[in-house]
């Protein structure tokens, strides 16, 4: 069994992410479709006797027919051993993505108080201090749940399928509800990143999500973009828990 070669597995609501790690760093990264196992299937022979490391929000159906690919695997639950301290009240109700966001900036930046900010169906800020102990956190709606809570509960307003970043002042209704969802989210993301740099020393901020690009942030030496926050959070509690 090749130790060097990791296959890192983040089965999410909408996608497929698969990243290989070779002796710690990404060289490779796929995406598929989630019901697409073929595809998957087709691919993985490349990657025959590779240890792999698998977290599905999935259904128990779904991520069983995954897990059936996969030769030998470890599956991330909320019982799993981690190489943080969860201090959440609910840690059974925490998500995994938020757990392996968690692990990867406490990391990525050990002994100091670190933040991850998801942009994805959810905006969620994840806390995690220099004691690499979990704090918590926030969780609110991302863009597509504000544009349909907004045709759902409303008569007259349309449900928007395209992302768009608009001015402040939007001069028609679909502009107003860009400019309102959009703008009120990055309007949320400043409030919260002051809120935290007033209470805690050191902090640094890790940005992760696919709606990350839709919104500006100030070229700090304390904030960094990551897409693969999660994929890195997963490699290391595969670490945590192959030695």
């Amino acid at each position: 069994m090749n130790q060097d070669t990791v296959l890192v597995v983040d089965a999410g609501n909408t996608a497929v992410k698969i990243a290989v790690f070779f002796k710690g760093e990404i060289v490779e990264i796929q995406r598929f479709e989630v019901n697409d196992l073929t595809r998957i299937e087709v691919w993985l022979k490349n990657y025959q006797s590779i240890p792999c490391i698998l977290s599905s929000v999935l259904s128990i159906e779904a991520t069983k027919r995954l897990e059936k690919l996969f030769s030998q695997y470890i599956s991330v639950n909320n019982e799993i051993p981690l190489p943080i301290k969860l201090k959440y009240s609910t840690p059974k109700t925490l998500g995994i993505d938020r757990i392996c966001n968690a692990v990867a900036i406490a990391f990525l930046r050990p002994n100091k108080n670190v933040v991850s900010i998801d942009l994805g169906t959810c905006l969620k800020f994840d806390f995690v201090n220099s004691e690499k102990e979990y704090l918590g956190g926030s969780i609110s709606p991302g863009i597509e749940l504000r544009y349909k809570s907004l045709n759902d509960y409303t008569s007259n307003l349309p449900l928007l399928n395209e992302k768009s970043v608009t001015p402040l002042i939007g001069n028609t209704t679909l502009s107003s509800i860009h400019s309102g969802v959009i703008n009120g989210i990055q309007a949320e993301i400043n409030q919260l990143m002051q809120r935290y740099t007033e209470e805690f020393m050191d902090l640094t901020f890790f940005m992760t999500g696919g709606d990350i690009h839709y919104f500006d942030f100030p070229y700090k030496n304390n904030i960094f973009v990551d897409e693969n926050l999660t994929l890195k959070g997963l490699y290391q509690i595969y670490l945590f828990n192959a030695h």
